[in-house]
């Protein structure tokens, strides 16, 4: 093969000054964005599954084989289930889906599950020489997940998803959640969630195309250039907060395209998250100048105690607040097991191509190394005349798959 073009083809720039005027990124704002080399920007944006509430993944999947745990909201794939329909890599709209060729299977981010169920962060945070990654438990009003994917306008879908999200620390949510067998512990560190803090609380953090309507829950702090350089290469006076805040939308990373990728195109949300950071910066540089800051956290919607918080969040974070990750529950995995056990795939029905059964009488399917092995076996069905083994999956044709529903807590 000769690749011409991948999923990841433009990382680093490859390929920029021939594709990069398609970019729906900039598909908008294709004449504010020059691209020569005194305008040129680039940053890293790591990306990983998203997670999300409403994955469009498990919705494609016609075999049920991909699924979103009820316990903790971590979406897996089954690959006993797994059939290799491969819906769920073009159902991505993130591309975070994988065909493994050799087993036959997709495969994904499984966000360490097992570290998670100890109480561990993943490995891709805790190796992060950066230190740039975070995880916390979010609670959610899964009720209210369809209604807010659904919002006519992609440009509310930011605020929409927030909606979502429930407030921990408000005493009559977090009776309700321990009342629903949610554990304590769970709770206390829902309130101590660095996501959480920088999502809702100070909201500084963005989801990453929200116009998905798959309600990712991979939220990214926007990047926020050298503001002082600029402002002090253009006259201004970078102590000047009008200044600092003027220079924002004439950062080398213009907004428009920050907005692009995390608001549907909507720009206050960033501008906000992006004079949000620069306040931190302002008041932590004259306090470690021994001044008093001549800018006031209140006009971008901030406290004194906000912008440490921030500041303790972002800059000098201990491992115990980067990561809030408490222990599994697993008696309540069955518990929730138990109650949504009646939420199947649609083509679960015998010989049909979920194959997958509805309940405990349902005989197991094997899997694809016993079926290679069954083929194997059958000299007459299972091999051509060249040698190669066929996978059967069913003797009926495939039906249409049917609607997937979706419900958890976190």
């Amino acid at each position: 093969m000769t690749p011409k073009w991948g999923a990841n083809w433009e990382d680093d720039l490859a390929g920029a000054p021939t594709r990069a005027l398609g970019d729906p990124n900039i598909e908008a704002m294709s004449e504010k964005v020059r691209l020569d080399f005194e305008s040129v920007f680039m940053f890293y944006l790591p990306r990983i599954c998203e997670h999300c509430l409403n994955p469009s993944c498990v919705a494609s999947c016609p075999s049920g084989a991909m699924y979103k745990r009820e316990e903790d909201g971590i979406v897996l794939v089954d690959q006993d289930r797994c059939r290799g329909w491969r819906f769920c890599v073009s159902g991505c709209p993130y591309k975070k889906v994988y065909f493994n060729h050799r087993t036959g299977k997709a495969e994904k981010c499984t966000l360490c599950f097992p570290r998670i169920e100890a109480g561990l962060p993943t490995i891709c945070s805790e190796t992060c020489p950066g230190r740039l990654r975070y995880l916390g438990l979010m609670l959610y009003d899964a009720n209210a997940v369809t209604a807010a994917a659904a919002t006519p306008d992609s440009e509310d879908l930011y605020e929409a998803q927030l909606g979502v999200f429930l407030d921990p620390n408000d005493p009559v949510i977090a009776a309700e959640a321990e009342r629903q067998g949610i554990p304590h512990d769970w709770i206390i560190a829902a309130q101590r969630s660095p996501t959480y803090a920088l999502i809702v609380r100070h909201r500084v953090a963005l989801p990453l195309h929200p116009e998905f309507r798959t309600m990712p829950m991979v939220w990214y702090v926007p990047p926020l250039s050298p503001v002082a350089d600029v402002t002090a290469a253009a006259g201004y006076d970078e102590a000047n907060p009008d200044d600092i805040f003027a220079a924002i939308d004439t950062l080398r990373i213009p907004v428009e395209y920050l907005a692009n990728l995390f608001t549907a195109g909507r720009v206050a949300p960033v501008r906000d998250a992006l004079r949000r950071l620069a306040m931190v910066r302002g008041v932590m540089r004259a306090h470690q100048l021994g001044i008093s800051p001549n800018v006031d956290p209140s006009d971008v919607g901030l406290s004194e105690e906000d912008v440490e918080d921030l500041f303790r969040l972002l800059a000098i974070a201990r491992y115990e607040d980067r990561y809030v990750v408490p222990p599994a529950h697993a008696e309540n995995a069955g518990r929730l097991l138990a109650q949504h056990s009646t939420s199947g795939c649609s083509l679960d029905e015998e010989g049909g191509p979920g194959m997958g059964g509805g309940g405990p009488e349902t005989q197991a399917v094997p899997g694809f190394h016993l079926r290679r092995q069954e083929s194997a076996d059958d000299s007459v069905a299972g091999r051509d005349e060249r040698g190669r083994m066929h996978l059967r999956i069913s003797d009926r044709p495939p039906s249409a798959p049917g609607p997937a529903t979706l419900g958890g807590a976190e």
